[in-house]
């Protein structure tokens, strides 16, 4: 069967992958540690974050993660997005 996708799974993973290296820039340029994004955030987990910051294991953020993360750092969500071209 022909896949009629118009996201390729590349795509997709190159899209996890620029937001996650965004966030890990941003976290480190404002000295905030891993531990206290995560205490911000509410999360129960070091290593699930650290998996998705670093993109491991097919493990990424969602939304809430985002938001979550855009108000820790305080800093506007748009700047997470930066480097994703939506267009081909």
């Amino acid at each position: 069967m022909k896949n009629l996708s118009i996201v390729t799974e590349e795509e997709l993973e190159n899209f996890y992958h620029t937001i996650s290296k965004n966030i890990k820039t941003i976290r480190t340029e404002k000295k905030k540690p891993q531990l206290d994004l995560v205490l911000e955030m509410g999360l129960k987990s070091t290593s699930f974050y650290s998996k998705c910051e670093n993109s491991k294991n097919n493990h990424h953020f969602n939304l809430e993660h985002l938001y979550k993360i855009a108000v820790a750092l305080d800093i506007d969500i748009i700047e997470l997005f930066q480097g994703i071209k939506t267009t081909k």
